[in-house]
């Protein structure tokens, strides 16, 4: 009997500290991308979209790093310097410095993370949804850690193909938003290259899309542990309603 008591305290401790490794990180993925497709046109990641959140989730207490397809460099755009949380973040080394080193998918450690975001830009159409191991490492966090995979506009274009590790598509059934084909611009040059229509893609993978037909009005939509958001004024709501999740879990 004392040795079945032992053994199950072991056990008890080995699960608790396996527990415990899960660091209060969050990941934001980016994309390397700096043209639309291969054209001349150039694209990048939306910069409003990342130091938004970033900056909630750091008034928050929690840790963030940067993840790309490729790792290291990448570029930023719709960048607006009389915005007083932007032009601090712009004059930030460090900080900057940061989105010239993000990480590859195969340097993240998923067992640091409770939360991935995906931000947007025209960038995040392309290296990102299709890319193996950024699916890999979201899906680690939303299944192995219980934790919570988010996106702001284009951004939602890197849940099309996450799947659970039954196969079924990680929007199926659930409310699922991004920048809709109402706001899309479909007769110009950039709209050309993208390789989906991130509101079809989504429907077609069992996704329940809604967006405001207002549009630019911080619209965004928690289903369980899937967040979202439609457009740039989003993005701060989008990360308040991360972390509210998070205190939940």
């Amino acid at each position: 009997m004392q040795k079945l008591i032992s053994l199950f305290l072991i056990v008890f401790l080995l699960v608790s500290c396996s527990k415990k490794e899960i660091k209060e990180k969050i990941l934001i993925v980016t994309s390397n991308q700096h043209t639309y497709g291969n054209t001349k046109i150039n694209a990048s990641n939306h910069f409003a979209e990342i130091v938004l959140a970033y900056d909630e989730f750091v008034n928050a207490g929690y840790g963030v790093d940067f993840v790309s397809p490729k790792g290291g460099k990448i570029w930023v755009g719709y960048i607006d310097d009389t915005n007083a949380t932007q032009k601090r973040y712009l004059d930030d080394e460090a900080f900057m410095s940061r989105l010239k080193t993000t990480m590859s998918p195969n340097e993240v450690n998923t067992l640091d993370y409770i939360a991935v975001y995906y931000g947007g830009g025209g960038s995040a159409m392309f290296g990102v949804p299709e890319n193996k191991g950024i699916q890999d490492v979201s899906m680690a966090v939303y299944e192995e850690n219980n934790g919570i995979v988010s996106a702001i506009c284009h951004g939602s274009a890197g849940l099309a193909y996450l799947k659970t590790k039954d196969g079924k598509y990680l929007v199926e059934g659930k409310k699922v938003n991004g920048f809709p084909d109402a706001f899309e611009r479909m007769d110009a040059e950039y709209y050309a290259t993208f390789p989906f229509s991130i509101q079809q893609k989504l429907i077609a993978n069992g996704g329940r899309f809604e967006y405001s037909k207002e549009g630019w009005d911080d619209f965004s939509i928690a289903d369980g542990r899937l967040i979202t958001g439609q457009d740039p004024t989003a993005a701060r709501s989008v990360a308040k309603k991360i972390i509210v999740a998070l205190k939940q879990l």
